[in-house]
């Protein structure tokens, strides 16, 4: 607020103004009107002093904002009242890992007046807080303060950009995040999924293939690595009907030769780690952990990890037999359920030398026991409802065995169907042991700590999945198809960034409640004085303005203020 002398010369007035900024545009309003400067005289001494005065109390004052309303009176039609305002936490971090001077430089290239900045950033924040087709991201980015500027083709046109400079994105990205943290990247786990379409017909990268959401539909596939803290490092997308083993290496090479990465740990599963890959992952600097299907080692090794002798703990040299557990149950004395017994030895494949480390874990062998319990019962279901053809190597029908003969050897008229016990007992025998494969010459407990890690990639792939909702895909053509998935990654690095930045202190917020609470974390517009907080306060959103030092948590959001924080999430 201030003072101003309205009026002529020989007529002037004073009055209490009071900046405005709406719409775009800057104007004033009157707070008070004091009365004319020949009338003050007559009551003060010094006009001026006295009307300093009074408008220091009243800015005390203004601290309280006073509103109007009439219950009579229709809102105005087509006016937006409500915004959101958890993305601002997300430009913070997109602006931090400087994705603007990422699209400026992009923009350099190419001969477009469109904003690609604004067509990314509202990309990605609405994939985080209203995941949905483009058409509908376009609306839904109007929740937003900050309204978009560009149409519906711009976004089209962007995604051909973003596909074409999809390497470009992820190079610099990593380079960025440094702003951020010290990226941990000993140790880099890699692994694949696949994203079905609604759609039923193969096109360029989208082909039918093993699905694992187990969809009929065309899937594209998509090869990840993150960082020892579960941040997303590079990935690629290919066809749906590519082994995926053969993806792994060419993106580890642009990791080699675009993130200046050589010494590195790289962890996958059995799946995924073929002899070549081990191999390439054992030159240099390099080293390689994997799980291993015990089923698929040969002979003498398969009797060696399944051997009840000669089995070890974690600081300790003495040797255990299991042989009394697996006929009683009764644990070797100075265990328990929670140990975890390891034994290992160095194979050779195809003149290959790695080192084959093996563990026993009674509280696995139970969880393995209580699965195959739920399937007998599935199993038996099935035959019940005689329903008992097998679609996958782990479908529980795999345990039914259906004899489609009589005793002499006749076709019979109605097929004998019955729980195969040999398969069961097959499987049995391995319940409870697990196998890693490694380049390292490392401790065991080291080896299986690096592997247990694994869950993070799993988790990156939920979260795209279920809270990104990056499936079902409705896009055609193949350029947009990646800049959709491109926009995916970088959406999972800053909600990465984000959890990392809010769960700390022994505090821990699940995904969902991040991705709730900045969703509902709206405001309701006050006409010409700010906003207001429509949203509840909470332990999440208390350490959120903790952790990015700005504050939205107040009654009344002044429209000064709130460009004053924006201004602070694009630095």
């Amino acid at each position: 607020m201030y003072l101003s002398l309205k009026g002529r010369h020989d007529c002037q007035s004073l009055y209490i103004l009071k900046a405005t900024y709406e719409n775009g545009k800057r104007s004033s309003r009157v707070v008070e009107k004091l009365g004319s400067l020949k009338k003050l005289k007559l009551l003060h001494t010094d006009p001026m002093v006295w009307a300093n005065e009074h408008l220091k109390i009243l800015m005390e004052d203004a601290k309280c904002i006073s509103v109007i309303y009439n219950p009579d009176k229709p809102i105005e039609k087509g006016k937006q009242n409500s915004y959101n305002g958890g993305y601002l936490f997300l430009q913070k971090i997109y602006n931090e890992l400087k994705l603007g001077s990422i699209c400026n430089q992009i923009s350099d290239k190419y001969n477009f007046e469109f904003d690609l900045n604004e067509i990314l950033s509202k990309l990605v924040f609405s994939r985080i807080l209203f995941p949905a087709s483009k058409l509908a991201t376009l609306e839904l980015s109007k929740k937003f303060f900050e309204q978009p500027k560009f149409e519906l083709q711009h976004i089209y046109r962007a995604l051909e950009v973003i596909a074409k400079e999809m390497n470009l994105i992820q190079s610099q990205l990593y380079i960025n995040s440094a702003n951020i943290s010290t990226r941990k990247t000993n140790i880099l786990y890699f692994d694949c999924t696949n994203y079905f379409f609604e759609i039923e017909q193969e096109a360029n990268i989208k082909k039918y293939g093993l699905s694992k959401d187990h969809k009929p539909n065309p899937i594209v596939q998509m090869g990840l690595f993150i960082d020892e803290e579960g941040i997303p490092l590079a990935f690629n997308i290919f066809a749906g009907n590519e082994n995926e083993q053969q993806h792994m290496l060419p993106l580890e090479q642009k990791i080699l030769d675009d993130f200046k990465l050589a010494k590195f740990i790289v962890c996958t599963d059995a799946g995924l780690s073929s002899l070549a890959n081990r191999e390439f992952n054992s030159e240099m600097d390099r080293n390689f952990v994997t799980t291993q299907s015990i089923q698929k080692l040969q002979g003498h090794l398969q009797e060696w990890c399944l051997d009840q002798q000669d089995w070890k703990v974690k600081d300790s040299e003495k040797t255990y037999d299991l042989s009394t557990f697996l006929q009683t149950g009764v644990l070797p004395a100075g265990t328990s359920k929670d140990t975890i017994f390891y034994r290992e030895r160095w194979i050779n494949e195809n003149d290959f030398m790695q080192r084959l480390v093996v563990t026993f874990s009674p509280k696995y062998r139970e969880y393995k026991q209580n699965i195959r319990a739920a399937h007998v019962a599935r199993a038996e279901k099935a035959i019940k409802n005689k329903r008992v053809d097998k679609t996958r190597a782990t479908d529980p029908k795999r345990l039914i065995k259906t004899v489609h003969a009589t005793a002499d050897g006749e076709i019979a008229i109605h097929a004998d169907s019955h729980i195969d016990k040999t398969v069961i007992e097959g499987e049995a025998k391995y319940d409870g042991f697990y196998a890693i494969c490694t380049s390292l010459e490392i401790s065991a407990a080291e080896v299986l700590k690096i592997a247990r890690q694994r869950w993070e990639i799993e988790e990156c792939f939920r979260i795209m999945k279920s809270e990104l909702k990056a499936r079902p895909v409705f896009l055609r053509l193949e350029d947009r198809i990646k800049a959709h998935f491109t926009t995916c990654f970088i959406a999972l690095i800053i909600y990465r960034f984000l959890e990392k930045r809010v769960n700390t202190n022994q505090q821990h917020f699940t995904c969902e409640t991040i991705i709730d609470e900045l969703r509902e974390m709206n405001f309701t517009k006050v006409p010409k004085e700010g906003y207001i907080p429509a949203y509840t306060r909470t332990a999440f959103t208390d350490a959120l303005h903790e952790r990015f030092n700005f504050r939205t948590d107040r009654e009344i959001l002044t429209t000064s203020k709130l460009q004053s924080i924006i201004r602070e999430t694009k630095k």
